[in-house]
């Protein structure tokens, strides 16, 4: 990252995401009936000082639209939108159109996604850097797009074509080693799944339901090895050792040292993902309200 205006504007983000977020999936909802319950959870969550706000699944700016208009300084990102999904010249005009209305609050965090949910998924690097390419061209800065980063290569390129990394599903070992890739300036988001439960059965149920999906995903389980993990920490849903690793459960005082544990690692943001055991599109106020007590 060598552009002067680019560490400006990367240095300028991370003080306005502050040290946490959240990740949410309902939050990019589309569901009409949801519109104005999807605008109050945002102004909330500015209220009670989060930062930002990340759209689970392959969200787009005109998703983050709702929520930049119902507040006034929180800043909301895709996380992540899949480079197969919409092309890079669609993604360019979306984000032309949000930053005239919502100047700097916007960041298109942007990921390469799998090959079993992408028809059309080839050469997931190369892809990238062409895409990244025409967001270029197009005017989009570097300094207001971020990439999904597991593997050293995509950090890099994080690094030198980005604002910085949005690791999701890692461990503070990982940040550690993500930030000694970036360096200093770039911005270290990873995001980081919190179970409000202290009874452990109840705790590692919720949290293998989520597990279970992303262990069918290579992307996921090469990072794991890379990690340490084995292939029989995979078995079964995911061995006590893999989900104690990958979601903060227990009371405030674990959860608490669970999430400063990245901070500690290097990370400059923790977007913060509660899991209830609801549908993917559920808004989990009281537990956001019940997180914004234990960490801010």
């Amino acid at each position: 990252m060598n552009d002067v205006t680019t560490e400006s504007q990367v240095r300028s983000l991370k003080e306005a995401v502050g040290r946490y977020g959240i990740w949410s999936g309902g939050l990019r909802s589309e569901d009409p009936r949801g519109r104005g319950e999807r605008a109050e959870a945002a102004a909330e969550l500015e209220q009670l000082g989060f930062g930002a706000a990340w759209l689970g699944g392959s969200g787009t700016a005109q998703n983050a639209v709702p929520l930049l208009a119902a507040t006034e300084r929180l800043i909301v990102g895709t996380s992540i939108q899949s480079i197969w999904t919409q092309d890079a010249l669609a993604s360019a005009a979306g984000f032309a159109e949000v930053e005239t209305a919502h100047l700097c609050r916007f960041v298109l965090g942007l990921g390469v996604s799998h090959a079993k949910m992408a028809d059309h998924y080839r050469r997931p690097y190369a892809s990238m850097v062409a895409y990244l390419d025409e967001l270029d061209a197009k005017g989009v800065p570097a300094g207001r797009r971020m990439l999904a980063a597991l593997g050293p290569k995509m950090l890099e390129l994080s690094r030198d074509r980005a604002a910085g990394a949005l690791p999701y599903l890692v461990t503070p070992e990982h940040t550690a080693q993500a930030r000694e890739i970036l360096g200093e300036v770039p911005l270290l988001a990873p995001e980081f799944k919190v179970v409000l439960e202290t009874d452990p059965d109840r705790a590692r149920t919720l949290a293998r339901g989520v597990l279970a999906f992303y262990l069918s995903l290579p992307n996921y389980t090469n990072s794991f090895l890379r990690l340490g993990f084995a292939e029989s920490d995979f078995a079964d849903g995911g061995s006590d050792r893999l989900v104690d690793a990958m979601f903060a459960w227990g009371d405030e005082d674990r959860i608490r040292a669970r999430v400063e544990a990245f901070h500690a690692a290097g990370a400059d943001h923790v977007a913060l993902q509660v899991v209830t055991g609801q549908t993917p599109d559920s808004l989990p106020r009281e537990e956001w309200r019940r997180l914004a007590g234990i960490l801010l």
